[in-house]
């Protein structure tokens, strides 16, 4: 993806307890990187942490050390001190209890902002996000990276060529689980950007069942399309996603492109900060959050199927 930019724009790190702080300001800073992403330059960063998350806490000091010794951010003392210095912000705390916290503190300063996955994990904080969004005429973007595998989006540019119509799809990948955040908000929200990223919304009710190391989630659209997640914590597992049209079945296998999903997903980020257009409208971020609610609701009951809207 190309962007005609006159200048880079002063970009924002808020969360340094995630390897996605390194990741993206490599991809950012460096234009030796054979996937540079170019357009916006980390310059500040706010670390955060979260202390009953030792994922969080244990990584935010290598992290932080790193951004500031590698890559010159100035390391500043809130998430409104580096709104103040900032054209745009990466909300990026692997911890999605805090994104909302730290969504309200930088809000006010109208700056365009990208959420990292999970948006939240609890629809109410999404909606009240969406909400804050629209208070204050903010661009507001969330997404997991396996959103833009390239592998997928070739897959559905050859669906589009062809003029098949997308039938329904099954997500696979791992399915690993994190205590704080309930359920299928750690890992489910991977597939579930690439289910809805091939659906798109419009899911009504969902249906979750475990059977050992796997996990079954289901989806029912409202025009009687069916979409499926299948995770497992077995190891070795991968992303990927067969997607059934009118034409016969594509298979998308993640691992099968050199370029980073961060790469990719980063050139939509830059193109939010630079035009406010976003590809992943607010609202539907708000419904994966929902639907994986649902998904925690039906797998805590048995597997009974719940609407989104209950």
């Amino acid at each position: 993806m190309s962007h005609s930019v006159k200048k880079p724009i002063r970009i924002g790190m808020i969360g340094l307890d995630t390897s996605h702080a390194p990741a993206f300001a490599k991809l950012l800073n460096e234009p030796s990187h054979p996937y540079y992403v170019a357009g916006g330059t980390v310059v500040a960063a706010y670390p955060a942490g979260s202390p009953d998350f030792p994922l969080s806490i244990n990584r935010v000091a290598g992290f932080t050390a790193e951004l500031r010794d590698t890559y010159s951010a100035a390391i500043l003392d809130s998430p409104e001190a580096v709104a103040e210095q900032a054209d745009a912000l990466l909300l990026i705390s692997a911890d999605g209890r805090v994104h909302e916290e730290h969504f309200r503190a930088v809000a006010p300063y109208g700056k365009p902002v990208f959420i990292d996955k999970p948006l939240t994990v609890d629809p109410h904080a999404a909606l009240r996000i969406a909400e804050q969004a629209e208070r204050y005429r903010i661009p507001v973007m969330s997404s997991s990276a396996l959103r833009y595998a390239e592998a997928l989006t070739e897959v559905l540019r050859s669906i589009r060529t062809d003029g098949a119509e997308i039938a329904g799809a099954d997500c696979f990948g791992p399915m690993y689980m994190e205590p704080t955040q309930p359920g299928f908000y750690w890992y489910g929200v991977h597939t579930a950007d690439m289910l809805y990223r091939v659906m798109g919304p419009g899911c009504v009710s969902v249906a979750a069942v475990r059977s050992g190391d796997s996990d079954t989630i289901t989806g029912i659209w409202a025009d009687g399309r069916i979409g499926t997640i299948r995770g497992s914590r077995s190891p070795g597992q991968e992303f990927a996603a067969a997607v059934h049209t009118s034409a016969g079945t594509r298979f998308a296998d993640t691992t099968s492109h050199p370029k980073p999903y961060y790469a990719s997903m980063l050139e939509h980020v830059i193109r939010l900060f630079h035009t406010g257009e976003s590809d992943v409208p607010l609202m539907e971020t708000v419904e994966i959050i929902r639907f994986l609610d649902a998904a925690n609701r039906s797998l805590s009951s048995g597997g009974a199927r719940i609407r989104l809207d209950s």
